[in-house]
C-alpha cells in the first residue's frame, strides 16, 4: 500500500467508452480510486452498486470515483452498462497503474498462491496526495466507509 501523506502516482488509463482519463484530469477535486479483481464477480458488482448508490453523497462532497482492473474496456462497457454505473472504469490490461498503486500481490486461493489484483481504495485529495487508503477490503461495506472519509 503506498504511504500516506505521498504524491498518488500519474497515469493515464482509457474508460470503458475508450477516452483517455489522466490523474491530473480531476486537479481541485477530491478522487476515490478503488482497485478491484474484475468484472461480474458478486463482491466486485457489490462494491460497484454502492458506490452507484452513494455516488450522489460524493458528487456532494466534490469527490470523483474511479474504478480499475484489468478488465478491457469492453468488459467494461458491459459491466457499466449492465448496472447503470455512473461513473467511470478504467482499464489496467498492462497493469502498469495496478502496479504502481501496489494492489499487484499475492493471493491465496484455496491454498493456491497466485497472482492478482488485492481490492484496495485511495482517497486522493484535490493537490494529487493520498489521504486515505484501505487494503483487503469488506466490497459491500467498502462505499459507505469511503463515504465516511471523504
Amino acid at each position: 500500500m503506498l504511504e500516506l501523506g505521498s504524491k498518488a502516482p500519474e497515469f493515464t488509463l482509457n474508460n470503458q467508452d475508450g477516452v483517455e482519463v489522466s490523474l491530473k484530469d480531476f486537479k481541485g477535486k477530491k478522487v476515490i480510486l478503488y482497485f478491484y479483481p474484475k468484472d461480474n464477480t458478486p463482491g466486485c458488482t457489490s462494491q460497484a452498486w454502492g458506490f452507484a448508490t452513494l455516488y450522489p453523497d460524493f458528487v456532494e462532497k466534490d469527490a470523483v470515483i474511479l474504478g480499475v482492473s484489468k478488465d478491457t474496456v469492453q468488459s467494461h462497457k458491459k459491466f457499466a452498462e449492465k448496472y447503470n454505473l455512473p461513473f467511470q472504469l478504467l482499464s489496467d490490461t498492462a497493469l502498469e497503474v495496478i502496479k504502481a498503486y501496489d494492489v499487484w500481490q499475492e493471493k491465496n486461493m484455496y491454498g493456491k498462491k497466485t497472482m492478482g489484483v488485492v481490492r484496495t481504495t485511495y482517497l486522493i485529495n484535490e493537490d494529487g496526495i493520498i489521504i486515505g487508503a484501505s487494503t483487503k477490503v469488506n466490497a459491500a461495506k467498502n462505499p459507505e466507509d469511503t463515504l465516511k472519509l471523504v
